[in-house]
């Protein structure tokens, strides 16, 4: 069964910018509504011994940030919404359970603590932040609140303009009405069974986008139900049988969650050479180095995948279950 792979969508004042990232035997195109053409980027037919370890010269660097705003710091605080009346009485999966406990326990985690050594406020080509810049966080409580929009229906098949709008409406809901208020905060915009964006489960299983807004910069993720994609997007990728069904909900939200605290903008945070971001570079490895895994926190067990570290392998830069 082939896997999708995620992608970063970018909005633009006048235009669309969309780095789609397809399945591993594709090749990742940047789609730019100026002209229509699809542009190659990346070629994805690489050797994994490559891919996830190449050396200094394919780790992340600094992008300059959007207003100097390129990663998640201080408070660090994900929004949770659950779109539409759809939700209502339906999650037969129990993905809106899996995934509370989930973002109730990752923060202050050794898994999410490789996106500390990623910075803000220092050169655009930045590899290595040391003590310059101000560094994401990875605080404890990040789960700042939950929201069942649910009084009426979302649409069946949200376009990336409908679910901007939904995050932009969240943060009038959760009070972050001003831009400060925003650089440090992301919206998770979860749709519900059947109801998903189009191309999920064939082109990709999540992305994550930022809009601009009366209230600045909202940083979203479009979350489908990713159960829904099934092994595309994850079931039994770490676990086996029935328990393993559900491992894509906290593979793929993991991997959106730490590349907008890396990338909280995009695509103007943490990238390489070939515009990839932490998740990205260590998506459905499973086995050797970086192999995604169960890890434990507070609130339970979670399968996950690695993360980027710039830092790994004495700065060689690799794939990373914890940090340092």
């Amino acid at each position: 069964m082939k896997r999708f792979y995620f992608a970063v969508v970018i909005t633009l004042a006048l235009a669309i910018s969309a780095s789609i990232s397809l399945a591993s035997s594709v090749t990742p195109v940047r789609a730019s509504s100026n002209d229509g053409v699809l542009h190659s980027i990346r070629s994805m037919q690489v050797k994994n011994a490559c891919r996830h370890n190449c050396g200094g010269s394919n780790n992340l660097s600094y992008h300059g940030g959007t207003g100097g705003v390129g990663v998640e710091t201080g408070a660090d605080k994900v929004y949770l919404i659950y779109w539409g009346s759809q939700w209502n009485n339906n999650d037969p999966s129990g993905e809106a359970a899996i995934q509370q406990k989930f973002f109730n326990g990752v923060g202050g985690s050794s898994w999410n603590n490789s996106v500390t050594q990623y910075c803000e406020g220092v050169a655009t080509g930045t590899v290595t932040c040391g003590s310059s810049g101000t560094h994401a966080t990875n605080p404890t409580g990040v789960l700042a609140g939950v929201w069942y929009d649910n009084a009426s229906a979302a649409p069946s098949r949200p376009s990336q303009s409908q679910l901007a709008s939904e995050a932009v409406n969240a943060a009038a809901h959760f009070g972050n009405t001003t831009a400060s208020s925003n650089t440090t905060v992301q919206y998770v915009i979860n749709t519900a069974t059947g109801n998903n964006a189009s191309g999920f489960g064939t082109q990709y299983c999540a992305w994550h986008s930022s809009t601009s807004s009366s209230s600045g910069n909202i940083a979203y993720t479009n979350m489908p139900y990713i159960t829904d994609a099934g092994a595309s997007c994850g079931a039994n990728f770490v676990n086996s049988g029935s328990a393993g069904l559900t491992d894509g909900i906290t593979i793929v939200g993991g991997h959106e969650f730490a590349e907008t605290e890396t990338d909280i903008f995009p695509s103007s945070g943490w990238l390489d050479g070939s515009g990839q971001e932490n998740g990205d570079k260590c998506a459905w490895i499973s086995s050797g180095q970086g192999a995604s895994a169960n890890i434990t926190l507070s609130t339970g067990t979670f399968p996950v995948q690695s993360l980027w570290s710039n830092a790994f392998n004495s700065n060689a830069g690799g794939c990373v279950l914890s940090y340092p």
